[in-house]
């Protein structure tokens, strides 16, 4: 599609969209003086958010990213506002701010630990930025820990920088993840699929077994259920799902249930 002559945005949602097709946007007069913005959080009634393989240009939105244009709508259900996105398939990691991530300590550097968290670089996280940290009281982090916190700092031009507190200085379940348990890689549309909320998928595997789950949006999960035999069929599960439809999976969940 070339630029310019671009479709709208509306009659392509649900259909795959190439990088460099441009989408356009419903005229609004009364909303002149509403800008585009970009952003992860809420949108406003009357305010676009611009999501993931989206950039704005003069004519609309340009495709950055091959994959299916999403749309949500705004709350009230008002015709204008809510968010684009394209969802893709990507399995390399980008960091946003604000992503809640599962990254691997891999060195100590003085006052700051260096974590793998899958991306182009290391992110880094301070001591300080544990709930209850001081000087004197220093957390327990040893390289090989699996921790789980959000990027405070994360764009193309400096490095990624960790912490895991809120803005209240809360761990809010951040923090280092126990020594027991699985940890194994998906993909991260995946990984979208199961933070959505009602989630059916971990709905029906809390109903085969009791067990605790941990899901970064880099693409990480962890898992820990009562015993090694449980973890693993649980792994398995979820690494299969991606691929299975829903009757198939409500069948694979029975056989095991029986047993």
């Amino acid at each position: 599609m070339a630029a310019g002559r671009g479709a709208a945005a509306e009659a392509c949602v649900g259909q795959v969209v190439l990088p460099g097709d441009v989408l356009l946007l419903p005229a609004h007069p009364e909303e002149d003086g509403e800008r585009l913005r970009l952003g992860a959080g809420a949108a406003p009634r009357g305010r676009l958010l611009c999501g993931p393989g989206l950039r704005r240009c003069a004519a609309g939105l340009l495709v950055t990213k091959c994959g299916l244009l999403r749309h949500r709508r705004a709350g009230g259900g008002a015709a204008a506002g809510g968010a684009y996105w394209v969802d893709s398939q990507q399995k390399r990691y980008v960091p946003v701010k604000g992503d809640h991530v599962i990254g691997i300590v891999t060195a100590k550097a003085g006052d700051v630990f260096k974590l793998d968290v899958g991306g182009s670089e290391q992110a880094s996280l301070s001591y300080l930025a544990f709930e209850g940290a001081t000087k004197r009281n220093r957390p327990n982090v040893q390289v090989g820990d699996l921790i789980y916190g959000q990027f405070l700092v994360a764009n193309k031009d400096m490095e990624p920088e960790m912490v895991c507190i809120d803005s209240s200085g809360r761990s809010s379940g951040m923090g280092i993840i126990g020594q027991d348990g699985f940890l194994f890689k998906v993909s991260l549309g995946l990984i979208r699929k199961l933070l959505a909320p009602k989630c059916e998928i971990i709905q029906e595997l809390s109903q085969l077994y009791p067990f605790e789950l941990v899901l970064g949006m880099n693409g990480r999960i962890w898992v820990k259920a009562k015993t090694v035999q449980q973890t693993l069929i649980i792994v398995n599960i979820l690494e299969a799902c991606e691929y299975m439809t829903a009757e198939q999976r409500k069948q694979a969940l029975a056989k095991l249930s029986g047993n």
